[in-house]
């Protein structure tokens, strides 16, 4: 040994100091330390570093202080090792251009960098190694280069290796050896690495210092590396996972102010939604006939325990850190619509098969339902739900809904507050910025018009007895809604009251019959007084109606369900508050069925009603009968065709007798031209003819003819669609007449042209009623003969034929129907359409050109107003042509001028 000495320690070659035993290279670290971290600073050639690193962690390592390895080592070495690293994956990835099978020098090169490469992951692999050996626990400012260091060279490694294909343009195969086992490296020293940090402690009560910064980053370069290498090895990526939740988890009192939780949250639901969706494929393949069980389904189940691994992950990162988790609500909103919008029995889901729906089902959805009850309370989760400028994609909004209903049906379970806080408007400066919970399940609802018209089937509830059945989405809402009504909370009333008006009042059919559902079911749960309550406050709403309105049919029809569910009593005080002898009550009694009344009670109102109407008929008809009161007569003939349709059993004959007489009267002073011109008059019109064909039998048959003579003139003319389906109400009933021989020279020609009109119309809903009446007429009536004169054509016959025997259908399949009704929900409803959601409401898909609309009753007036103007400024130019004016003539005319200058103004 002394003989060793002689030779000064620098000028010992490495080769020797490689072959230097264990007890040397400890005595001798001191002076030999020094001079190789110089030569390692200072060396030019690759094959030259990594062979002084090896030398420095293999014999010296060993023996140096594990306190002070930061400062004697690591900050010395590892920043040069990147370095070094960086150098050589850029000379790997610049030569990998030119690799090809017959270039043996760029070959030999890059395979000598490649085994460069794993010999330094080696090395790096021994620096964890000594670490995770020689300390029980490990503090981590200790050795803070190490971990970063070793996490850059260790997702440079795996870029390289996802990019491989791309890298080497189809040579590969000439280097794959050694790649492999550069990831193989790559690997072993993330699993040596992750084993350190475990060892990792870290002081609860110490909020600020080094070792926090560094941990976080190390979680964060973890989170890096398992986007990376999410596609490449499905345990691995987990177990990376695992690691990251663990240290989160165990260092979560002094690192959760510093951790990207959105970072964290956002990638944990990119992976969990690609893993659902390569599970989902895979079910598809099952499906196949050509699919290999065996295998396919073990890959399949790999994949379902993986999607279940994310979920479960999620959901206790989301359970320990939600206060933080505030910008993270949207990622995790859509994660559930995303994966919900892929899933049976959405229109957008993937076909799979019952079998593997219920696995899905079972192992992985279920997680998501304890994560929206974590999410129930907090505050940023209820705002992103229920966002008044929410906008979805098509195939999302059914989600939403389902979404929304399994909310509801968690909050009974919820104290007050949380109750309050999902069922409670949000407004800012007098805007809302959330709606409640109700108000956006009738709002998500209504946007659900491809489920509900297919319709979709959802499971349904289990009943006592009974084997579960399957829903449809309507039956789904409601069931689920009503319940909820029953465990709402006294103090929230008001919001229900009025989320539930505004739905009746929604210009969308099934909302508004899905609130008066809801509204019905109410009234039957709830106490007789509240139903009467509830009864008086839309009679008033109803009287309060400017005119004709959809929220006023609307509101009619809720009223009339509503009757029905009134204790006799109140009943009777409803009759005495809203006495039909009282001006302005018919309105109110048009839309009453008096079949909701006892019998008793209903005779004496019914009676009652009709006496009031046929004098007020009788007082019109004995006035000046101008059009401006038509529209209080109209009201009167409604309420008088309600007594016959609902209770005119209980009219004695001297009633009927006058209902025909004043409904006689009132028909002869209609004619063509005054049909044609006049809205209001349109609307008399409509009401007589069902009025009159309920006392078919006993009407005289020269008014009969007169009737249908008029009526086969007016469809000429081409009326507006509710005349011709009170002309189509009559011809039906005529069906039931006998028709002397005497009189069908004069009905019969003029009602097998009726039918024949209205069965060549092309409006699909004339067309399928009038099928209807056609079927209804052709099997009561005496006269068959008149049944093939209908027909007046070929197409008209087929059409017929079809719809008795029930064919001429269009053949659809199943996935065809679900395509066309997705293309039909896009163009109603897609939010960047270059419509209004307004206007996409009620987009028409007929085909054919739209009639003019039925103009509201202020709109008449206004147009009454001005034909009579026009009419007037024609009379005077007629007299302008005939005669000299008077000299005062001018003076009114620039006056009157100067009032339609002012009114323009107005109108502007």
């Amino acid at each position: 040994m002394s003989q060793e000495r002689a030779v000064p320690v620098s000028a010992v070659p490495l080769e020797e100091i490689s072959s230097w035993p264990k007890e040397l290279c400890r005595r001798e670290l001191p002076s030999v330390l020094p001079r190789l971290l110089s030569m390692y600073q200072n060396s030019d050639g690759w094959i030259e570093h990594i062979q002084i690193l090896k030398i420095i962690v293999e014999m010296f390592l060993p023996h140096m202080n594990h306190l002070t390895l930061e400062q004697t080592f690591f900050s010395q070495v590892l920043p040069k090792t990147v370095k070094l690293f960086d150098d050589m994956m850029y000379e790997l990835t610049s030569q990998a251009r030119g690799l090809s099978s017959q270039n043996l020098e760029i070959q030999t090169t890059l395979r000598n960098i490649l085994q460069t490469m794993v010999q330094l992951l080696g090395a790096l692999t021994g620096c964890v190694q000594h670490v995770c050996a020689t300390q029980e626990s490990v503090i981590l400012e200790n050795i803070h280069s190490l971990p970063s260091s070793v996490l850059r060279v260790i997702k440079s490694t795996f870029v390289h290796c996802k990019n491989s294909e791309s890298v080497y343009s189809g040579h590969l195969h000439l280097v794959s050896d050694l790649l492999q086992a550069l990831f193989k490296e790559a690997y072993s020293l993330q699993k040596q690495l992750m084993e350190l940090l475990d060892m990792v402690c870290m002081d609860p009560l110490v909020d600020e210092n080094d070792d926090i910064l560094n941990m976080v980053v190390v979680i964060h370069s973890l989170l890096d590396i398992c986007s990376i290498i999410s596609s490449m090895d499905h345990a691995f990526h987990a177990n990376t996972w695992k690691f990251i939740i663990k240290q989160s988890l165990k260092h979560q009192s002094v690192i959760k102010s510093q951790l990207k939780h959105k970072d964290i949250i956002t990638s944990l639901c990119e992976d969990t939604l690609f893993s659902f969706h390569s599970c989902l494929q895979l079910a598809e393949q099952l499906v196949q006939p050509h699919a290999q069980d065996n295998a396919d389904y073990r890959l399949f189940q790999k994949t379902l325990k993986l999607c279940r691994f994310f979920a479960n992950s999620l959901l206790h990162y989301t359970k320990e850190f939600l206060p933080f988790l505030s910008d993270s609500c949207c990622t995790l909103h859509q994660l559930y619509l995303q994966i919900h919008s892929k899933f049976p029995p959405s229109l957008y889901a993937a076909r799979i098969s019952k079998a593997q729906q219920e696995e899905i089902a079972g192992a992985f959805l279920v997680t998501l339902d304890p994560l929206i009850s974590q999410l129930l309370t907090f505050q940023p989760f209820v705002q992103v739900v229920l966002d008044s400028r929410l906008e979805l994609p098509c195939e999302l909004q059914f989600p939403h809904c389902l979404l929304l209903v399994v909310i509801m049906d968690k909050l009974p379970s919820q104290p007050e507050a949380v109750q309050a806080l999902w069922c409670a408007d949000s407004q800012v400066s007098g805007a809302t910025t959330r709606v409640s919970l109700l108000k956006g399940i009738f709002s998500s609802f209504e946007q659900c018009s491809g489920e509900l018209s297919l319709p979709v089937c959802l499971q349904g509830v289990r009943s006592k007895g009974q084997a579960e059945a399957a829903v449809t989405l309507y039956q789904h809402v409601c069931v689920h809604l009503c319940a909820f009504i029953t465990s709402f909370h006294p103090s929230l009333f008001p919001e229900l009251d009025t989320a539930l008006l505004d739905a009746v009042l929604s210009a969308n059919m099934i909302t508004s019959l899905l609130a008066m559902d809801a509204w019905c079911f109410l009234a039957r749960y709830g106490t007789a007084e509240l139903c009467a309550h509830h009864v008086t406050i839309v009679a008033h709403l109803i009287k309060s109606c400017p005119g004709e309105c959809y929220q006023l049919t609307n509101l009619a029809i809720l009223l009339k369900r509503l009757f029905f569910f009134m204790a006799p009593p109140h009943q009777v005080e409803f009759i005495q508050k809203f006495s039909p002898k009282e001006p302005g009550n018919l309105l109110l009694w048009q839309y009453i069925s008096f079949q909701a009344l006892p019998a008793d009670l209903r005779r004496q109102t019914a009676r009652e009603v009709s006496r009031v109407c046929t004098a007020q008929c009788r007082e019109w008809l004995g006035s000046s009968r101008t059009v401006g009161e038509l529209e209080s007569l109209n009201t009167v003939l409604s309420a008088l065709l309600t007594v016959c349709s609902s209770a005119g059993e209980a009219l004695d004959s001297g009633q009927q007798t006058a209902v025909m007489e004043v409904g006689s009267q009132l028909w002869a002073l209609l004619n063509i031209k005054l049909v044609t011109g006049q809205p209001y008059v349109q609307q008399t019109l409509s009401l007589l003819l069902p009025l009159l064909g309920f006392f078919i039998q006993t009407l005289d048959l020269q008014l009969i003819s007169q009737v249908v003579t008029l009526q086969t003139s007016l469809l000429k003319l081409e009326p507006p669609d509710h005349v011709r389906l009170a002309v189509l109400d009559f011809v039906s009933s005529v069906g039931k007449l006998f028709i002397p021989q005497a009189m069908q020279d004069k009905i019969l020609p003029s009602l097998s042209s009726i039918f024949a009109s209205l069965l060549s119309d092309r409006n699909w809903l004339l067309e399928q009623h009038t099928l209807e009446a056609f079927t209804q007429f052709a099997e009561g009536t005496n006269q068959e003969e008149i049944v093939p004169l209908c027909l007046s054509s070929e197409e008209t016959k087929n059409k017929v034929v079809s719809f008795l025997e029930k064919t001429g259908f269009v053949d659809e399949t199943a996935d065809a129907r679900v395509e066309r009704i997705k293309q039909e929900k896009g163009i109603f409803w897609e939010p960047f359409a270059k419509v209004t959601v307004e206007e996409a409401k009620w987009s028409s898909l007929q085909p054919y050109a739209k009639r003019a609309r039925h103009e509201l009753p202020v709109e008449e007036k206004y147009r009454a107003a001005v034909q009579a103007a026009a009419g007037a400024l024609g009379a005077i130019e007629s007299l302008l042509q005939q005669s000299v004016p008077p000299d005062w003539l001018l003076t009114e005319m620039e006056a009157l001028h100067e009032r339609i200058d002012e009114l323009k103004r107005r109108v502007v």
